[in-house]
């Protein structure tokens, strides 16, 4: 059997996306878009942009567009890799972590998220923004939106609030696979799906076999797909160390 979260295994995947008639867009397209079958790509770039570059490039490749949030730390903005994404005409976002960052603080966490995003700005169109999970942080960043409105921002959409996971299935790479809801600290929404997948090929079958919902927005973590294999083994390693401790977070926290 092949390797799960290479460029070749997520390759076959999107292939079986458009074989199997899906309209695939951007988030910022999702919003209004009407087709029955909707295939969403959502990309966090939490760290190793140049693999977000990859990904992104393989997409294009196949005529396909997809929403990459960066975050404003070192390990993630970085500008290059944001232009080029841009340049191939997938949608750049803000993948904000700004009460995290700021411990809590509202009042300089909203200042914090506004410099951030006119810094993100001046590389790229941002009309979306979407959560990090800071999973190893007491704040979930989303209770900003409590205090303020992102719309006041120029700010369309945030997928976490405006998205109807009653009728969109929420497929995430959260713990470098597919049913990792038991070690999602925050990536993770309600829905009653009767569908679970544990491996990319898995995901492929049932796409092939008419098994998959109509609708789905995917999130991936460029970061976990690589065909290096040194690359590959270390991140199978720390996912292996990360999820346990994640599950253990999950559970004291409730």
């Amino acid at each position: 059997m092949s390797r799960d979260f290479t460029l070749a295994a997520y390759a076959r995947l999107l292939e079986s996306i458009k074989a199997n008639g899906y309209k695939v867009c951007r988030v910022r397209e999702a919003i209004t878009e009407s087709s029955n079958k909707l295939f969403i790509l959502r990309h966090d770039v939490d760290r190793k942009p140049q693999n977000a570059l990859a990904t992104a490039q393989l997409q294009a490749d196949l005529g396909l567009m997809g929403t990459y949030y960066f975050r404003i730390v070192p390990e993630s903005f970085q500008p290059q890799f944001i232009e080029g994404i841009a340049r191939l005409g997938h949608e750049i976002g803000y993948h904000y972590e700004d009460l995290s960052l700021c411990k809590g603080d509202t009042k300089a966490a909203i200042e914090h998220f506004e410099s951030s995003l006119e810094r993100l700005r001046s590389f790229a169109p941002v009309d979306t923004v979407c959560m990090h999970g800071s999973p190893m942080t007491k704040w979930d960043n989303r209770d900003i939106w409590k205090h303020y409105n992102y719309r006041d921002f120029g700010i369309i959409a945030e997928p976490y609030f405006d998205f109807d996971f009653s009728t969109i299935y929420y497929l995430t790479d959260t713990g470098r696979r597919w049913d990792g809801a038991k070690v999602s600290v925050r990536d993770s929404v309600s829905q009653a799906f009767n569908f679970s997948v544990h491996s990319t090929q898995e995901l492929i079958e049932a796409i092939n076999a008419g098994k998959a919902p109509d609708k789905i927005l995917q999130n991936i973590h460029p970061e976990r797909w690589t065909d290096r294999p040194i690359e590959w083994a270390w991140e199978a390693t720390k996912s292996a160390i990360k999820n346990p401790t994640k599950q253990a977070l999950k559970y004291l926290r409730k």
